[in-house]
């Protein structure tokens, strides 16, 4: 979610990338990133350069947006598959609204951040993408950006990220997740060792998920916790003392007080 040095964390099995770099203090613990979800989604329509540019007004270390493929092939930002009833895989880019930006207008406008680029492929949506031909155009767009370095591939399709370090082993993965019981039958220890061992440097539960003992299974093996979709206060608090490394939120102004009173 990043071309800083990296960094070796002691007790873990090698480097967590730059997003450490954010890392300050809170209390005996690290504080996490705070990453805005969608961008600052609750102050602006969700993944709308709007959104984007207000979260580093709003206190966002970082920025997540979602990105799916119209039919004539350009990458645009939106949540869902269906736009107005039709999906953006059935949609050419000039039949998309103007609050819908293209991939690389919504990078542009994230002024500098940091950038979780969620892949949305999943089964039985329309635009399932198991050809993996999104991952390799994101790879290709992000290969041509200065800021390159900056940014952190996820999805919840295991396959969609393993692609994209087959095609640019240079970028930073991340394998989002539901709950530990969607893990292949195996023991939060082994799966963690799996997703280290393909080369990803960081996991993103939700926030139910987000236990002490998944977030010590990753770490041991050098992976960070991302964790969505967290706007409580208190919760929020709760999961920064379990020593997760970044918060998802709607609320990223709201966040950064919580972590700081």
């Amino acid at each position: 979610m990043q071309s800083s040095a990296l960094v070796l964390v002691p007790g873990t099995m090698g480097p967590l990338g730059p997003l450490r770099r954010h890392w300050g203090t809170f209390g005996a613990v690290k504080m996490p990133l705070i990453v805005a979800h969608r961008g600052a989604s609750k102050a602006e329509r969700e993944n709308t350069l709007e959104a984007f540019r207000a979260a580093k007004r709003l206190g966002a270390d970082m920025v997540e947006l979602d990105v799916r493929r119209t039919v004539d092939g350009v990458l645009v930002v939106h949540h869902d598959a269906h736009l107005g009833g039709t999906a953006i895989i059935d949609m050419r880019a000039d039949e998309l609204p103007s609050y819908v930006p293209t991939l690389s207008a919504a990078l542009d406008s994230s002024d500098g951040m940091d950038v979780n680029v969620e892949i949305k492929s999943e089964e039985g949506e329309p635009d399932y993408d198991p050809d993996q031909r999104v991952a390799q155009q994101v790879v290709e767009l992000l290969a041509g950006r200065p800021d390159h370095g900056r940014m952190l591939v996820s999805s919840f399709d295991r396959a969609t990220v393993l692609a994209v370090r087959a095609a640019d082993p240079s970028l930073k993965t991340g394998l989002l997740f539901v709950v530990p019981e969607l893990v292949d039958g195996l023991t939060l220890e082994e799966f963690m060792r799996e997703v280290a061992a393909e080369g990803h440097v960081a996991v993103h539960p939700n926030r139910h998920a987000a236990t002490t003992e998944l977030v010590e299974a990753a770490h041991v093996v050098g992976l960070l916790v991302n964790v969505w979709t967290v706007d409580k206060p208190a919760e929020l608090r709760t999961l920064a003392a379990r020593g997760v490394d970044a918060l998802i939120t709607n609320v990223p102004d709201i966040a950064r007080d919580a972590l700081s009173s």
